[in-house]
């Protein structure tokens, strides 16, 4: 696939934006005409009920689906037709699957093997990990922020599974993101884990951007800045936690007295 990309010069001040971005499958419309824009060091939560369309447009964002119609943004840069791994190179990282990736290997293991794979040294394996030692001093500085310095040497599959998710973020973070996608970062985890990974993912700096999808409501209007709330493919709305709360159409179709999924 071609590198070759288009740039926007009118939309160097936003991170990422979509303009009209579809995906149908036959007569199913999963996201319709979804034009968004998400601001350097935003903290956005994307919200809806089930079958909104939330994960196919995170797969949208990351190529791993091709729109029907529309377009992605990255900074001003068209990357529409990039693949994941170029978007990734780019700056836009979705956060790994542990159960795939490295889960016999140490914590440290596998963050300073997310650096070599950044730096272009694929042919690091963990044995050698410990000859690199400006790798591993940035794996364990990347660690320490996200407050899993002491569970360095575990053994990832070993860890309780709020702490694996961590680990996902930190795997993600040592692409040096620019923007941060997360699907659901506290699915399955109690509700004291979720809130100390929500407070660590609100302590990431502000050079990232953070894109969320979240069921779990209390998470969202504490942690959030911005939210758009998706309703079968479409947005309905977006604003401030405060102005989403408010809003009838919302407690309507998606925070009504009956609860929520």
């Amino acid at each position: 696939m071609s590198d070759t990309t288009a740039f926007d010069t009118t939309a160097v001040d936003t991170t990422l934006r979509t303009e009209g971005l579809s995906k149908s499958w036959g007569a199913f419309k999963a996201n319709s005409d979804v034009s968004l824009t998400f601001t350097p060091g935003a903290r956005h939560a994307l919200i809806g009920p089930n079958g909104a369309g939330k994960t196919t447009f995170i797969n949208l964002l990351t190529g791993g689906f091709a729109p029907t119609s529309g377009r992605v943004f990255l900074g001003g840069e068209d990357i529409t037709g990039l693949a994941q791994h170029q978007r990734v190179k780019r700056g836009m990282t979705r956060t790994f699957q542990i159960n795939t990736l490295f889960a016999g290997l140490t914590v440290l293991e596998s963050v300073v093997l997310a650096i070599g794979e950044r730096r272009g040294l694929q042919n690091v394996w963990w044995k050698t990990v410990a000859r690199h030692h400006d790798m591993v001093d940035e794996a364990m500085a990347l660690l320490h922020s996200l407050r899993l310095a002491d569970q360095a040497n575990s053994i990832t599959r070993s860890m309780a599974y709020g702490k694996q998710r961590l680990v996902e973020i930190a795997l993600a973070l040592a692409t040096q993101p620019k923007i941060l996608l997360l699907d659901e970062p506290a699915a399955g985890i109690p509700q004291a884990e979720s809130r100390e990974l929500f407070e660590v993912i609100a302590g990431l700096p502000r050079d990232v951007t953070i894109l969320f999808i979240e069921h779990d409501m209390g998470l969202v209007f504490k942690f959030a800045e911005r939210i758009t709330v998706l309703v079968g493919g479409k947005v309905l709305t977006e604003g401030t936690p405060a102005e989403i709360a408010a809003d009838p159409r919302v407690k309507e179709v998606y925070l009504g007295e009956g609860g929520h999924d």
